[in-house]
This record gives structure tokens, C-alpha cells and sequence, in this order.
């Protein structure tokens, strides 16, 4: 669990602390030196970085060949950077990783939702989130490289957790619509369809 503060403190204002939480445990790293590299859609084995030097030392020797994460964020090391010398070791600080990761992920969240038609439904959000997940892992979404994207701006509206809480849902869910109930589609995903799931018996207590 990444601590409260340093949400508070370094990552970007536009998502919610739940949101943050979600997406450093569906894409994120625990340790603030960590590089993961692919080449090919396969992964690289490099050394676990000990120190600020080594880590940088790893992202400079394949960044522009494979595609190097680094950090908190597992943040696209080498987006807008020519050359590896340019890469800076704040890239592996664990606030300004924590900073840059998620105001490119709202960057990302953004472009996926105007590809929705920026929906104002809540429950339309979970599904806007995962496909944001998925575009941050492949670094694309429909076709267009979503770290190199225009950034439409905009806020970023009806921020649902994907994954309610056991005692929210029930509250929620208790008064939801039919609508929720008839859509197979929602049943997969069991944070947005408490009123079909028990949660307890999924995921444990809480």
C-alpha cells in the first residue's frame, strides 16, 4: 500500500487518492528503483537496481532499444527524451516518479475517455479505467501511442472506484437501477456489480 502522504503530496491533484491506490496496484511497483524492460513484447532480466546509479545505469543502456519502466509508476522512461543521457534520476525518486506517472496516466485516462464520448455516467468510469490500465501496460489504445498523444484535456469526471468497497457496495448497489442488474457485461467485472456478487465471499473481509 503506497503511503497516504506521499499521495497527498506528489501525485497529480486531477485523480482521486482512491484512483492513485488502484492504479499503482494494478501497474505499479513497490520498490522506487525498479526497472522493467521489454523488447519485443518480451521481458528483459536485468539486475535489481541497489542504487539511484545502477537503476540509471540500466535505463541508459536500453532506453530508445526496448521499452524501459521504471519506478513507483513503472513510468515509460524515455517518453519526450532524444538522447539516454538525458534522462534525469528523479526518474527513480519516488515523488517525482509518483508526480510524473500520474499525470501522465490522467494524460491517459482523458484520451480514453473522449474516445467514449466522455461519458458522464459513473458506472461507465470502471470501464474507462481498465481500458486506461491496458493502455498504460501496451502503450497504446485503438491504435494511437497514447504517450505521445495530444493531451485533450478537460477534467477527469465521475471518478468511481473500480473495486467498492464490501460496505459501500452493499449501500450503493442496495438502490441501483434494473438497468445494472440486465448487463452480463458489468458481471465480470465484481467491483461494479455488487448487487449480483456477494464480495464477501470473493475477496475475504476487507
Amino acid at each position: 500500500m503506497l503511503d497516504a502522504a506521499l499521495i497527498r503530496e506528489c501525485a497529480d491533484p486531477s485523480l482521486k487518492p482512491a484512483i492513485v491506490e488502484q492504479f499503482m496496484a494494478a501497474a505499479g511497483s513497490a520498490d522506487p528503483l525498479a526497472v522493467t524492460v521489454k523488447s519485443g513484447g518480451r521481458l528483459i532480466l536485468v539486475p535489481k537496481a541497489a542504487s539511484t546509479e545502477e537503476a540509471m545505469a540500466i535505463i541508459r543502456q536500453y532506453a530508445g532499444q526496448a521499452v524501459v519502466r521504471v519506478g513507483l509508476t513503472q513510468f515509460p522512461a524515455g517518453v519526450g527524451v532524444k538522447e539516454p543521457a538525458d534522462l534525469k534520476p528523479d526518474l527513480v525518486d519516488a515523488c517525482q516518479n509518483l508526480r510524473k506517472g500520474t499525470a501522465m496516466f490522467a494524460r491517459v485516462l482523458r484520451l480514453v475517455a473522449k474516445w467514449y464520448g466522455n461519458p458522464t455516467s459513473k458506472d461507465v468510469f470502471p470501464q474507462i479505467f481498465e481500458d486506461a490500465i491496458y493502455a498504460w501496460k501496451t502503450g497504446e489504445f485503438e491504435g494511437v501511442s497514447v504517450f505521445q498523444a495530444e493531451d485533450p484535456g478537460g477534467a477527469l469526471a465521475n471518478q468511481k472506484e473500480p473495486r467498492a468497497d464490501k460496505s459501500e457496495a452493499d449501500t450503493i448497489d442496495a438502490g441501483a437501477s434494473p438497468q445494472t442488474e440486465a448487463e452480463p457485461s458489468d458481471e465480470k467485472k465484481i467491483g461494479t456489480a455488487g448487487m449480483r456478487i456477494d464480495l464477501s465471499r470473493v475477496g475475504g473481509p476487507q
